[in-house]
């Protein structure tokens, strides 16, 4: 029942947000003076609509998405009644198009922002001085964190009865006890003590040192059999290795809580780095797609494989189901951002391709001025159709390739 709840509530926030995109070119269309005639969340069949002045309000039948009519959105439409003409959008200056335009990812930025803000203040932001890399982590003191079973894969899960009990709690280790030497091989940070482990063979009985509130010590466990992937080869076949079953408490706190004016500057610094990943993100789309394939016809999921709304509201369900807020909302923002930038790309039918457009017939009005040539005018959208189509049956494909890879082969981050 939680995992469904935090399904709805993620399709709920997306859809929120969705709407509130197509509320901020309304919005700002109407502040232009633009007419707009229609504002509807959802498509398909109307369920219910009112309206108040010019403009229609109301809830279609299939909750994906949202739209708002903005009469001459391009110089081709139509359907313009001659008495609009002078209210067409086309019409108005490019700096105010620009604006209606973009207002819609603006509205997700700000819905990301402000969320980041609150996280900043309330539950904090991932510690830029925790290590992240794997280099990093290796580095790290061998202060340990018992684990209540060995499991065979990294998934976090809950124990079952067919999972080993861990070693190293049978052994009386405890939380905070930093590893010294394992079998009198010293260990100088959790690198070596992952090395270590693996010389040893599953069932053998490992001598440990390890020092608890300042104090030297020593155990005796007998490691138990999982599988993993060679330390030096990510790729590597999964092998039986021994484990001690313990992880890693790392020197630095993972996340960092900040005051009300401190947080503005940690948002802004998150949001960078945010920006930076979701650059190289829409990158590896492209060479993403052959591991979505195999993903769907029985392979391994790739975690860093691209997922839709299907996928981002099944993670949702899965942090609700395991009290994991923090991730619930930081996904919240991390769709918001990559919604925000994915509809400013250049490209029609997308936000950008009209602000693209736009900019372009102004440049080209400008050159052409200046070599004393006539304004070639407006650009023809007709002629663009082509590649528009183009656009919504790539982007429709990838589609239809996510939500399958998401719901035949789920990325999960907590095995249910």
């Amino acid at each position: 029942m939680a995992y469904l709840l935090g399904v709805v509530l993620f399709a709920l926030a997306i859809l929120i947000s969705v709407s509130l995109h197509e509320a901020g070119h309304m919005l700002t269309a109407k502040a232009f003076g633009m007419k707009v005639t229609r504002y509807f969340v959802g498509f398909g069949p109307t369920l219910w609509s009112f309206k108040r002045g010019e403009t229609e309000y109301g809830v279609k039948g299939i909750p994906l998405g949202g739209f708002c009519k903005i009469v001459g959105m391009t110089p081709q439409d139509d359907d313009v009644d001659p008495a609009d003409e002078p209210r067409a959008m086309w019409r108005f200056p490019v700096w105010k198009r620009t604006i209606v335009m973009s207002a819609g990812s603006i509205t997700h930025f700000a819905l990301a922002l402000v969320a980041l803000w609150v996280i900043a203040v309330t539950a904090g932001l991932p510690n830029p001085d925790f290590p992240s890399s794997e280099a990093e982590i290796r580095k790290e003191p061998a202060v340990i964190q018992l684990s209540d079973c060995v499991v065979p894969e990294n998934a976090i899960r809950p124990c079952t009865p067919a999972d080993a009990a861990s070693p190293a709690a049978q052994a009386q280790l405890r939380d905070g006890d930093r590893i010294t030497a394992v079998n009198d091989t010293p260990i100088n940070n959790y690198g070596d003590l992952l090395t270590t482990l693996r010389t040893l063979n599953p069932g053998e009985t490992a001598r440990i040192a390890y020092v608890r509130d300042g104090q030297p010590a020593t155990a005796e466990a007998v490691l138990a059999k999982t599988q993993r992937r060679p330390l030096d080869d990510p790729n590597g076949a999964v092998g039986d290795v021994a484990a001690l079953g313990v992880g890693l408490i790392p020197s630095t706190p993972t996340r960092t809580t900040y005051g009300p004016v401190a947080a503005f500057g940690a948002t802004a610094d998150f949001t960078g780095d945010m920006a930076v990943n979701t650059a190289k993100a829409l990158q590896r789309i492209p060479q993403k797609i052959p591991a979505l394939w195999t993903a769907i016809t029985g392979g391994e999921r790739d975690v860093d494989t691209p997922i839709s709304v299907v996928g981002a509201s099944r993670l949702g369900g899965e942090a609700v189901e395991n009290n994991a807020w923090y991730l619930f909302f930081m996904l919240f923002v991390s769709l918001n951002f990559f919604i925000g930038v994915f509809n400013l790309l250049p490209l029609l039918p997308l936000d950008g391709g009209h602000i693209a457009i736009a900019w372009f017939e102004r440049a080209r009005s400008w050159l052409y001025a200046r070599i004393g040539r006539p304004d070639p005018g407006r650009v023809d959208y007709l002629k663009l159709m082509p590649f528009t189509y183009a656009v919504i049956l790539i982007g429709g494909a990838f589609t239809l390739l996510t939500i399958t890879a998401d719901v035949v082969n789920p990325i999960t981050l907590f095995s249910r």
